[in-house]
């Protein structure tokens, strides 16, 4: 399994009409990041609960390389961006993962504890 020392996960709040625009004008952004060294995942979802939520999920390999996306332009381009279209709330959680192992066990079963190290 690929290597994962850091997740963050985000929800960012916007004005519902303002959504379609947040999506397009931040795509060359996110693609942006996803090329920097160190970066596993970054990824959007939009909550079909909650109308101008969006879901932001990121894989960083290291804390040097979610420190170099933060003094990237990427990043503060993203953060510009976000606050032009009117950001009306959110919250964002860094997680570091010491240990990574399948939800499914050998026979299929899912697994809640890490059962590897039984």
């Amino acid at each position: 399994m690929e290597k994962t020392d850091i997740i963050i996960t985000a929800t960012f709040d916007f004005p519902p009409e303002n959504i379609e625009k947040i999506v397009k004008t931040s795509k060359d952004l996110i693609e942006g990041a996803l090329d920097e060294v160190g970066c596993q995942a970054y990824s959007w979802t939009l909550d079909p609960y909650v109308p101008g939520r969006i879901w932001v999920m990121e894989r960083w390999e290291s804390e040097q390389s979610l420190k170099d996306h933060f003094d990237s332009n990427w990043y503060k381009d993203m953060s510009a961006n976000l606050h032009t279209l009117g950001i009306l709330g959110g919250d964002a959680f860094k997680y570091k993962v010491t240990k990574t192992e399948p939800v499914y066990d050998t026979t299929g079963v899912p697994r809640a504890d890490f059962f590897s190290e039984e």
